[in-house]
Parts: C-alpha cells; sequence; structure tokens
C-alpha cells in the first residue's frame, strides 16, 4: 500500500505529465521556453529533488551511522555525495544564480559555456550524451529493473545491496518509471528530457524514503 507522501508524489508527477503533454502537443514553442527552460521550475525542482535525497541520505548518516559497519557508511555517504554533484551538476552550481562568469576552459569546452560536466564536449561528443544520457539509462534499467529480482532471488545480492546500504526499488517505483518513460518518449518538444530528470529526482526521492529494505535504515 502506498504511503500518503507516495500518494502525494506519484500526484504531482501526474500533474506535471499532464501540463507536459497538453502544451508539448499544442504549443511546443511555450513548453521549450517557458515550462522547461533554463533557470525554470523545472530544472529547480529536479535539483531540489536531488538536493532532499543527499540530505537524508546524511540525516541517516549523523543519525545511525554509530551503530552501523563500515560498509554501510560508504553506501550513504557515497550516495550522499552522488546527489549533492547532481544537484550541483543541475543547476551548473549555481553559476546562473549568482551570476558567476565560466572560466576559459568551461567556455572553450562546455556546449552552453557553463560551469559544469555534463554539458562539456570531448572529442566533439557530448559528455551528456555518452555518459550522462546513455550510461545512465543502463544503470537505471538494471537498478530498476534487474535489482530487484535479483535482490528477491540471490542471498549473495541481498546481503550486497543491504551491506552497503543501497535502497531496492519496490515494483511502484518500477512502474512508475516506465509510464515516465514512455510519456516523454510520446512528447514531441526537444527540452521534454527536462521534465524526466525531474521524474527521476522524484522517482529516487521515493525509492531512498522508503526502498523494499527499509530495515537497513533502522537502528540496529
Amino acid at each position: 500500500m502506498l504511503t500518503n507522501t507516495e500518494k502525494i508524489a506519484y500526484t504531482f508527477l501526474a500533474f506535471v505529465f499532464a501540463i507536459s503533454l497538453y502544451f508539448g502537443f499544442t504549443d511546443p514553442e511555450f513548453f521549450n521556453g517557458v515550462i522547461t527552460r533554463e533557470d525554470g521550475v523545472v530544472e529547480y525542482g529536479t535539483a531540489i529533488f536531488l538536493f532532499l535525497i543527499a540530505v537524508l541520505c546524511l540525516y541517516r548518516f549523523i543519525t545511525l551511522g554509530k551503530s552501523k559497519g563500515l560498509t554501510w557508511k560508504i553506501g550513504v555517504l557515497g550516495f550522499a555525495l552522488l546527489f549533492i554533484f547532481g544537484a550541483g551538476e543541475e543547476i551548473s552550481w549555481g553559476q546562473r544564480i549568482f551570476n558567476i562568469e565560466s572560466g576559459e576552459y568551461f567556455l572553450e569546452n562546455n556546449a552552453q559555456q557553463e560551469t559544469n560536466l555534463h554539458n562539456l564536449v570531448v572529442g566533439g561528443k557530448k559528455v551528456n550524451k555518452v555518459i550522462f544520457s546513455q550510461l545512465l539509462m543502463v544503470i537505471m534499467v538494471v537498478y530498476l529493473i534487474v535489482t530487484p529480482i535479483l535482490y528477491r532471488k540471490k542471498t549473495w545480492v541481498k546481503n550486497l545491496m543491504d551491506r552497503f546500504a543501497v535502497p531496492v526499488v519496490q515494483w511502484h517505483h518500477t512502474i512508475v518509471f516506465l509510464i515516465t518513460s514512455l510519456l516523454v518518449s510520446i512528447n514531441p518538444p526537444d527540452r521534454k528530457w527536462e521534465v524526466y530528470e525531474l521524474a527521476f529526482g522524484v522517482i529516487f526521492f521515493l525509492i531512498f524514503l522508503n526502498p523494499l529494505n527499509k530495515e537497513i535504515f533502522r537502528k540496529d
């Protein structure tokens, strides 16, 4: 059964995608230029959810760390740093917020001349396309579909996930991920992936908040 937080979050996503699909098909320019523009509500929403995941991980590290093993601490702290990085990249580390000029390297090698890694161009290819899109998609499919199956069937996988405090998805997380993937794929505008990133942030926040193996985040 879904928690109240999950119901609210999924209702929020349904609203976001209803708006996205409506304007995506009726007014792509408004979708690209207003809804999903740089420094817009969708982009900042993604950064906020990624940052909330990091805060949740740090809270658990501080409050539960004393009763947990080294590998658990490594896992929780590692995820905290990972999502802080993701949130920072999403808003170019506050560059536009604080009106900070990009350095020479980023002006020459960043597709948007911003201080971030995911828009870097290396060997004529955007890092975002190779690593942050293609590789990340493979990781997400493995994590959201393959891992929960193996967790339920293989003891060594369960032990490994629990030992390193890796939150395991519940099936409703996977279902919502697949639905959002389908909805994004049929939306015409170029910047539809910004909405996908927001969905990613929301779904992963719910995974970390209430995973299948929630007992690993209880005090021993």
